[in-house]
């Protein structure tokens, strides 16, 4: 019931070349799958909408009817007087100083004006986001950046469009330009993410900071200004009514940052929310359903704190963040890594990877892996294209490796959990949906949440009584750390530890990898001694290690976990015994081709257990979280059910 100031315009992105089509397409493609409802058009139908812009420097465009703009105020004050409806109290002009916990739990929010007693505490302060964080010890992952645009004076060409149509014109997205513009009033607003950013304040905010704009610096701007002279040339002639610099938040990724913070009871964060109007009323919502019902109720892992570690430090956010604000409006190709504050975290082998087999490294939660391994003589680069990638042969190459003889891949890249205790067994049953494993045994074993959706899969791996090796995704390790602790028994029966990088690994796959590794292991590893799913303590290349019989793959393989002193001495034994290097891109295309869903890809928190195909890992005759939802999606069958797919393309692969 409260006045926003909405123009509902829509908007279009306009491409200048196909390079920038594709990505529009793939745009276009991704709107439609989430039931957005998106055209591509020519840049003549564009400009019939904004006939400001010269059509000549574009190819084509994405037409979205769902765009528009609002008041920041309006939208602001409406939040607030619906909060206040509904019995909240709004405080003004009143900072909190201090933050506390009671041993019971509750907070102390200390401020300016008194002490308030609350069972929750959101940190959603802003540009002020870091400093309310280190309150309770907790150095977030955000960072501000300055941002101009600017205020045209009135245009007549805006009046004379409104004049002939009675419509506002709508806003465009010039993507080679790298630069955003709407109307706003009579004229126009033009504004851009410059190459040539600067922080603000990237070490503490000052508190008394407050609506003062920054001083303009229309000399950082100048060249994206120029491009947009020279594609809306109308704007040349306009007169600058105001220019406008101030502060906004980002997280490394660009994404905010939402939930429950881990190793904290019941303090939540709502920060680095860059585009907060877009964004605010989702946030609120996942928090309330979050708070309340123990579940976003949404796949929100794109926003959770909790996908960042503690290598997500102060000077790596920074790098990161200048470089994704310099980079908005650029294309993100599927295959690109970005360098900002590379190398962060490596493994012991990382300069063999990278100066003996000529490998293209990625990224995985801070960690760098091989992804591919160039032949000598060739650069070590990826291509970066919407269609086949360099890579293509290459990959192939890794894969056929593994198929008929054998090959070796770094499985650092995993999160690792001792759970260890009287209670340990007993508590991962009703965790997870599989039943435990013996003592050197394998389990695989989903985890769903209490609607029965999955958020969690695991490699269970039983040293002996009490004590558990679990292996999982090491982009959620934060997430399901999270959950663990939250259902942890309070008698101290049971203690989970995430291990990090304090245990590494390498996988043998391949026919001959049994061979291999009973050339290296001293013990016996003949089938008929270490099954299938065997979990066992060896040592392998004169190195102890934990060795698992299973392989991603899907072949005939092995895991061997060792602390990080012994990585390179193993490595080292096993390229004595001649077997190729394979990286992540082949290990993912096997898995693949052998149907095995991975976690962030087919099994997510939007699907159930059924679903997801992973019923052969579900035993409904046992109690575990999600049990009476699973038994109701068994009984009444799956929505959707996860299948395989081959997909001819001639000169493209299959993304996500």
């Amino acid at each position: 019931g409260q006045s926003c100031g909405l123009h509902l315009t829509g908007g279009v992105m306009m491409a200048g070349d196909p390079v920038r089509m594709d990505f529009l397409r793939l745009a276009h493609a991704k709107g439609r799958c989430l039931g957005m409802d998106t055209e591509i058009i020519t840049p003549s139908e564009a400009a019939a909408m904004f006939p400001l812009m010269d059509p000549s420097h574009f190819v084509g465009a994405l037409w979205d009817p769902v765009e528009g703009h609002l008041d920041p105020a309006g939208t602001t004050h409406a939040y607030a007087r619906a909060a206040q409806r509904l019995g909240a109290t709004v405080v003004l002009r009143n900072r909190v100083v201090e933050l506390t916990q009671a041993a019971g739990g509750a907070w102390s929010v200390v401020t300016e004006q008194g002490t308030v007693t609350a069972e929750h505490v959101v940190n959603c302060g802003g540009l002020w986001a870091r400093e309310v964080g280190r309150m309770v010890g907790l150095e977030l992952p955000v960072l501000a950046m300055e941002h101009m645009y600017l205020l045209t004076e009135a245009l007549p060409e805006v009046e004379e469009f409104r004049a002939r149509t009675g419509r506002e014109m709508v806003g465009v997205l010039d993507l080679p330009g790298e630069i955003y513009t709407r109307q706003e009033r009579g004229g126009v607003l033009l504004g851009t993410y410059e190459r040539d950013c600067r922080p603000w304040s990237p070490k503490a905010a000052p508190w008394d900071f407050g609506h003062e704009l920054l001083p303009p610096d229309l000399d950082r701007i100048a060249p994206s200004l120029e491009v947009g002279f020279r594609h809306f040339p109308a704007l040349e002639r306009a007169g600058i009514r105001q220019v406008i610099n101030g502060p906004f938040t980002f997280a490394p990724d660009g994404n905010p940052l939402v939930g429950p913070v881990q190793g904290l009871t019941n303090f939540w964060v709502a920060c680095g929310v860059m585009a907060g109007f877009s964004q605010g009323g989702g946030v609120g919502l996942v928090l309330a359903n979050w708070m309340t019902e123990g579940d976003p109720g949404h796949d929100v892992f794109g926003m959770d704190v909790a996908r960042f570690g503690e290598w997500a430090s102060l000077r790596y956010t920074n790098a990161k963040v200048r470089e994704n604000y310099s980079r908005r409006f650029s294309i993100r190709f599927p295959n690109e890594e970005l360098v900002a504050a590379r190398p962060q975290q490596t493994t012991p082998l990382y300069d063999i990877m990278t100066r003996e087999r000529n490998a293209v490294m990625g990224v995985t939660w801070g960690l760098e892996v091989p992804l591919w391994f160039a032949p000598e003589g060739e650069e070590a680069r990826d291509v970066l294209s919407f269609h086949r990638s360099n890579d293509f042969e290459h990959v192939g190459a890794e894969v056929r490796a593994v198929r008929e003889d054998v090959g070796v891949t770094e499985i650092a890249n995993f999160a690792k959990y001792a759970v260890t205790g009287p209670g340990a067994e007993g508590w991962l049953e009703r965790m997870l949906a599989n039943r435990m494993p013996r003592t050197g045994r394998i389990a695989l074993a989903p985890m769903l949440n209490a609607a029965g959706k999955l958020i969690g899969d695991f490699t269970v791996a039983k040293s002996g009584e009490g004590r558990f090796l679990v292996l999982g995704s090491s982009a959620a390790q934060i997430h399901h750390l999270r959950w663990f602790e939250a259902h942890l028994p309070g008698d101290g029966s049971v203690t989970v530890e995430r291990l990090g990088m304090r245990l590494m690994g390498l996988m043998l796959a391949g026919p001959r990898s049994r061979a291999v590794l009973a050339a290296l292991a001293d013990g016996d590893v003949s089938n008929a001694a270490f099954r299938f799913m065997d979990h066992r303590a060896m040592d392998v290349g004169g190195v102890p290690a934990l060795v698992n019989r299973l392989s991603y793959t899907g072949d005939l393989g092995y895991e061997i976990w060792v602390e990080p002193c012994y990585l390179r001495t193993l490595y080292r034994a096993i390229e004595a015994e001649g077997v190729a290097d394979f990286g992540m891109r082949a290990l993912l295309s096997m898995r693949l081709e052998k149907n095995w869903p991975t976690w962030f890809a087919e099994l997510r928190p939007i699907y159930g257990a059924f679903e997801g195909g992973m019923e052969r890992f579900v035993r409904l005759d046992k109690d575990f979280i999600g049990r009476d939802a699973a038994a109701y999606e068994a009984e009444t069958g799956p929505r959707l059910r996860r299948v395989s797919l081959a997909i001819e393309a001639a000169d493209a692969d299959v993304m996500g």
